[in-house]
């Protein structure tokens, strides 16, 4: 039996630890603590994304994460809080999923960039 996107998010919802914007928030200057932006390139480039966080599209995650390839990004590091967010959670929680297959083990999804910007987070734009 297929499974639909939806059924996909769903279960991994069950997997990845939600984390409030507001707690967050306490967190983005942390050093082990990363807050990845899941997005595409021109939803950033309409909205902006938290500040400071790395953008890295839901389709790339496992090709910058994954310390045993040429394109990983050195600011994965499975000893981190890897925070994500998308437009609405759904991209989130999957690449949170990715990561947890890939060995990390603090993986939280933010949820949704607009609920950041209502209470008040830093937003980069351009």
């Amino acid at each position: 039996m297929s499974k639909s996107i939806m059924d996909q998010v769903a279960e991994a919802k069950k997997l990845v630890s939600p984390i409030n914007p507001k707690d967050a928030m306490g967190m983005v200057e942390r050093e082990d603590v990363l807050i990845v932006d899941v997005r595409e390139a021109p939803e950033i480039a309409e909205s902006g994304k938290v500040a400071g966080a790395l953008h890295v599209s839901r389709g790339m995650i496992e090709f910058r994460a994954d310390e045993t390839i040429p394109s990983h990004n050195t600011a994965f590091a499975k000893n981190k809080t890897i925070i994500l967010y998308c437009a609405s959670g759904g991209r989130a929680v999957l690449c949170g999923v990715a990561l947890m297959d890939l060995g990390y083990k603090n993986v939280r999804s933010m949820g949704a960039f607009k609920d950041w910007v209502e209470v008040g987070g830093a937003v980069d734009k351009g």
